[in-house]
Order: C-alpha cells, then sequence, then structure tokens
C-alpha cells in the first residue's frame, strides 16, 4: 500500500495542531455533553453512532492486547514514525481501530507517536487517500518523524471487514442491517486481523 514521497504531507504547524489521543476524546467527550458530535453534520443518528463508539472505545482502551510479534516490530524500529489519523467521533469503524492504533503506538517505546485529525476538518487530507472514491475513514498515514513525508498508509479497515461491507452493500443491505454485521465481525475477531494488518505495514518500516 506504500505511496512513499519525499514531499512533506502537511506542515510542522499543522501537525502541532492536531490531537493526541487523549485531546480527540475528550473533544468527543465536549461535544457529546452539548449533544453534539464532530463534524458539520449533526442528526439523531449520528449523535446515537457517536455516544455507542465512546462505549466501544473505553471497551477497547481497557481490553487491547497488543500482539507480542507486534510489539517487538515496533519497539525495533530504526527510525521514528508519526502515525497520522484521520478519524470522526461518529465513525464506527474508527471507534473499533482507533483504539488498537493507540494501543500499538504505546507500545512502540516511543517509536511511534500518534495524531489525530478531522476527516471534514481536513478535506485536502482525506482526498489524498480516498478509498474507491470515498472518504471513508478512518485512515492511518505514516509518517517520518523528521520530515513529515508519507512512508505509508493503511484504512479504513481490515481487507476482510472491508470485503463484506462490499458484498452487502452489492446485496441491497440496508445500512442499519450491514452495519450491524460489521461490528459483529468487529466483536468476533477481537481486534487480531487489524493488528496482523498493521505488523505487516510496521514490517515494511525501517
Amino acid at each position: 500500500m506504500s505511496t512513499a514521497t519525499s514531499a512533506p504531507v502537511l506542515s510542522p504547524e499543522r501537525l502541532a495542531s492536531a490531537y493526541t489521543y487523549a485531546a480527540y476524546r475528550q473533544l468527543i467527550d465536549d461535544l457529546l455533553a452539548q449533544g453534539k458530535t464532530t463534524g458539520p453534520q449533526q442528526t439523531p443518528e449520528l449523535l446515537a453512532y457517536a455516544k455507542l463508539n465512546v462505549q466501544r472505545m473505553q471497551r477497547l482502551d481497557k481490553t487491547v492486547k497488543v500482539l507480542p510479534e507486534l510489539a517487538t516490530a515496533v519497539t525495533g524500529l530504526t527510525n521514528k514514525y508519526i502515525w497520522l489519523i484521520i478519524t470522526e467521533g461518529w465513525c464506527g469503524d474508527a471507534a473499533q481501530i482507533v483504539p488498537v492504533l493507540e494501543a500499538v503506538a504505546q507500545a512502540s517505546a516511543g517509536h511511534l507517536t500518534t495524531r489525530y485529525v478531522l476527516r471534514d476538518d481536513n478535506p485536502d487530507l482525506i482526498d489524498q487517500y480516498l478509498t474507491g472514491g470515498s472518504r471513508s475513514i478512518p485512515k492511518l498515514v505514516v509518517l517520518r518523524a523528521d520530515t513529515l513525508a508519507e512512508a505509508t498508509h493503511w484504512g479504513p479497515r481490515p481487507a476482510p471487514a472491508h470485503e463484506l461491507i462490499l458484498k452487502l452493500k452489492s446485496e441491497g443491505m440496508s445500512h442499519e442491517e450491514y452495519v450491524l454485521q460489521l461490528h459483529t465481525w468487529y466483536a468476533h475477531d477481537h481486534t487480531q486481523t487489524t493488528q496482523h494488518e498493521l505488523l505487516a505495514l510496521v514490517q515494511g518500516l525501517e
């Protein structure tokens, strides 16, 4: 998936304004307290998703165990990287994946640092990482810490989950039905596929 370039993906100033994981989670909580979620669209459905996603992230924050081989890979990196994650509070896939990305970074002994940006506040960024022409999230953009150039990217979801979504949509399944099946897949997978795909990504770094 690597499309490595030498040009910075964003400026140091813009990166400095990105959220830490704690700040991203606090933003979601603060907005929910106001009856809102992230992004310009505010609907009862998106608000309900955002509330459910907080529960998902809280659960995963407590239960994610980084695979030993993945922990070994990230602690063994020669260089340092910034994991720039494009996300939104109402996104169900993000709720299932963002805590995993954060856990891996926390296990990296300082080789990986995470920063979070909102998709709808950064259309120029997400438009560099479209999935089948759509602004699907979350997207992980791996930046070289010294140059902010892209090393590789990943997302918006593990390959089997993405194939499941495409299959269900092609069968004409309603949004509510395929979302239920998707989150059932995540629940049964216990983050294993996400972690194995991240392992392959990390093994391609230096």
